[in-house]
Parts: structure tokens; sequence; C-alpha cells
């Protein structure tokens, strides 16, 4: 991303979280690194009080305290410097076109993945420019907590799925200022990936986020890994109880990855051990959630899909499974066969099931299939590549593995289409055309 000028003459929007100053930034302008909530270590967030001076919305918001993850880094393209960690207060990221528009325009909160333990929404590969300016929407990037500090509790006190209630007072906030930028607070769609397409999937069900948002894009959510995990958290549990409110951080995330140690042994869903757990505030019970989503139906419109080839991005990042790969005579079919299993138990099964759940019980759903880079060495149509389609510019992702050799014609043109693909279903929550955008992506409506 360029580094934040500045301007004689600052946008300012009068909101009532107060004055908020922001930057011009090629057709577009920027609110960055606004204060949502106040966080204290295993609380619930605090909403952000209205502020009684200007707010400098000049700076990136800082992201949620996380070990770095290298092998991710250089799948993504992206640098340890563009990871500046604050635990005290959580941030978000307004995008909009600088044209003046004739209505309110819809509202699109981007919710990055991660396993729960990754990510920051302003990182420049997450670039939203293009698709506010391009779609003529506004596009709000959140942070929330991860890792044992969001997605895991439920033990010693401590409450869990702050990560969530994290996301819900982010939507709060917007419901309550989105307005002041000329966006609909009445026309908000949910798009995340991965983790984030599985927390969206998650706030249609929780309590407290009822009416704040009319439409879901669940992108490649690992909604197979989701079942059954109470015994693996509380395994987890034993070992993130050795942290308390004053251990340094240093020492939190040192724990947090012999947390993550204590969940191996529980197959698939070892490798996401946090996510939101059923029956803990704002969410239902495992049992019940089903019925949960069914009374959702009629009130959110949903986009889900996942990638043709899901897994091979792991099987890339592990030196394992990369050797099997290249093992003579039948390391490459084995792998095939591999990727292709996993992909449908952990995403394609349940995405077609959570949709055809969705219209069976009066909601409008469609399904979508990357088929983008599919057969491109080393990692195919995998997991993460839909988003140098939608977000971000080629520039952004000049040094990430999974675009290595793609022209940057091409992600050009092929983003263009798949961003507007996203935001017709955020207008509206309809696909107009037919189920195809060349070799890009397959969708169809889902039937009940």
């Amino acid at each position: 991303m360029p580094v934040t000028p500045s301007h004689i003459s600052e946008p300012r929007f009068t909101t009532p979280a107060g004055e908020i100053i922001g930057w011009r930034d090629r057709g577009v302008v920027r609110a960055t690194g606004i204060r949502y909530a106040s966080v204290k270590r295993f609380c619930p967030p605090v909403d952000a009080p209205p502020a009684t001076e200007p707010i400098d919305a000049t700076q990136w918001s800082k992201a949620a305290p996380q070990n770095i993850e290298p092998e991710l880094n250089a799948a993504l393209g992206v640098s340890v410097d563009e990871f500046a960690a604050c635990e005290e207060a959580l941030h978000l990221s307004v995008t909009l076109p600088e044209r003046s528009a004739s209505a309110p325009r819809p509202v699109m909160m981007w919710i990055h993945g991660g396993s729960y333990v990754f990510g920051t929404a302003d990182l420049p590969v997450f670039d939203t420019r293009p698709l506010a300016l391009e779609q003529d929407v506004i596009v709000v990037g959140v942070n929330y907590r991860l890792g044992l500090l969001g997605f895991l509790g439920g033990y010693a006190g401590r409450p869990a799925n702050l990560g969530l209630l994290d996301l819900i007072s982010a939507l709060r906030w917007i419901r309550i200022n989105i307005a002041a930028f000329g966006g609909d607070p009445n026309n908000v769609t949910l798009f995340g990936h991965s983790a984030g397409g599985d927390a969206a999937a998650h706030l249609m069900i929780a309590e407290g986020a009822e009416g704040l948002f009319q439409r879901a894009i669940i992108q490649s959510a690992p909604l197979g890994l989701r079942h059954k995990r109470t015994k693996m958290h509380a395994k987890m549990a034993l070992k993130a109880a050795t942290i308390g409110h004053d251990t340094p951080l240093d020492e939190v995330l040192r724990v947090q990855t012999q947390v993550v140690e204590a969940a191996q042994g529980f197959g698939l869903k070892s490798a996401m051990p946090f996510a939101p757990q059923y029956g803990h505030y704002p969410l239902p019970k495992e049992k019940h959630a089903p019925a949960a989503w069914r009374r959702a139906a009629e009130r959110i419109d949903i986009l889900i899909g996942y990638t043709a080839e899901e897994t091979a991005l792991f099987l890339v990042l592990s030196p394992g499974l990369t050797r099997l790969r290249g093992m003579p005579l039948f390391g490459a079919s084995l792998t095939g066969a591999l990727v292709a299993a996993t992909t449908r138990k952990v995403y394609k099964h349940d995405a077609h099931a959570f949709a055809h759940r969705h219209t069976k019980a009066g909601g409008r759903a469609y399904v979508y299939r990357l088929d983008w880079n599919k057969g491109r060495a080393p990692y195919g149509a995998a997991h993460t590549m839909e988003l140098p389609l939608l977000l971000g510019e080629p520039e952004s992702w000049r040094e990430a593995d999974i675009v290595k050799g793609v022209a940057a014609e091409e992600l050009r043109e092929q983003g263009s289409r798949l961003r507007k693909l996203w935001a017709e279903f955020a207008r509206g929550g309809e696909l107009s055309h037919a189920g195809q955008v060349e070799s890009v992506i397959e969708w169809w409506k889902a039937s009940q």
C-alpha cells in the first residue's frame, strides 16, 4: 500500500462516533485505523464511546497479537513488518469511492482468514481499494482477537468466542456510523475467507448479531472441521490456563504454540484448533445450531463456495507431502487423490449441505466453485486463490508465491470479473447472469 499522504483539505466525516479525519488515495477516500472497541484480556469488548476530539483516521489498523507464520507469509507475499500488534484496542478501516453517489452505497465488511490465529485486515494484499472503486461500494476491513485470546474459553471463568463478540461490536459500529460515510446500514454484506468465512457463517446464528447484516459471502470456510470439538478444547484449556491477565504477551504467544500442540491427535480438526465454540455465548449448543441456521435463512442471503483444489495449498506447505508428490510413478496421482478427498471432506460437502439447508428453510443461496489457476504448478486452484482476484492489485501480490508467474494483466482482468460478481450479490442478494465467468468461477443457485 502507498504511504499515507497528507492533504491540506482532509476528508472529514461527522459521525455518532465523533468527527473522523480520513485521507484520499487514487480515487478513494479512506478512514483507517479507527478504534471501534477497547478490550481487556479474557473479557468481552467494550464499544468505543463517542470521541470528544477529532479522530485521526490516517494510519493503518494494528493487528491483533499473533505468532508469525513464515510459510503463509511467503505464500501470500506478506512481510513481517506489516504485523505491528495492539492488544488493548480493536480497529477497522473504511474505504469508499471519492466520487459522489446518488443513493446510499452497499456496505461490505471484510473478515480476514488465517485459521483464527493469523492475519490482519489492512495487509497490502487485502487492499479493498479496487473493490470499492470499481464496484461503487463501501468496504470495511475489521480486525478481531485471535488464538487463545479470541477463540478459546469456557475454562477458569473465561468467556469463549471473544473474537466473535469483537466482530459483533464492529457490526454495531457500522450500523451506527456508516450512514455518515454514505453507506446504507440496512444493506450490509459480510465477506470472509477461510476462518473469516467460518466466522461469517457463525455470525448468522450469533445472539446480538440479528439485523446487523443482510448477506454473507462464505469463502472457503472449513465447515467440515466444526463438529465435536469439546474434548479437544478441554485439552487445550489445560495448557492455556497457565496464562493470566498480566502474563507478558510474548509468553502468551509462546504458550499458544503449546496449546496448538495439545490439540493434535483429534483428526483433521487439529489442523484448525481455534474456532467458535458451541454452547458458549453468543452461540447455541452444537445440536441446536442447524435449527438456528434454518431460522436465519429467510433474513440472510448467502453465497458460499470453495476452490477446486483447496488443500493443495497445505500440500505445498508440507515438506512431507511435497516429497510424496515428487515420488516417481504414483506420487502425483496419490497427492491428487489426497487433495480431492480432503477438499471434499473439509470444504465442498459442508458448503453444499449448508446451502441446501438454507434454501429448504426458505432462504436464498448460491454455491460457487473457483477454478482459476487449476492445473498450474505448484498450487493449482488452491485455498486463498480467490484473494488475488478480489483484493489488492497486481503490485500488492508481486512477492506472493501463490501467483508467481501469473501476468499482472490476467490478475486485473479476472479480478475485475470476480469483484463484479461479489458486488452484484452485495447489492441485492441475487446473481443475474449465467452461472459461469469464463474459466474463473462457476456458480449455481442452490435448490431445495
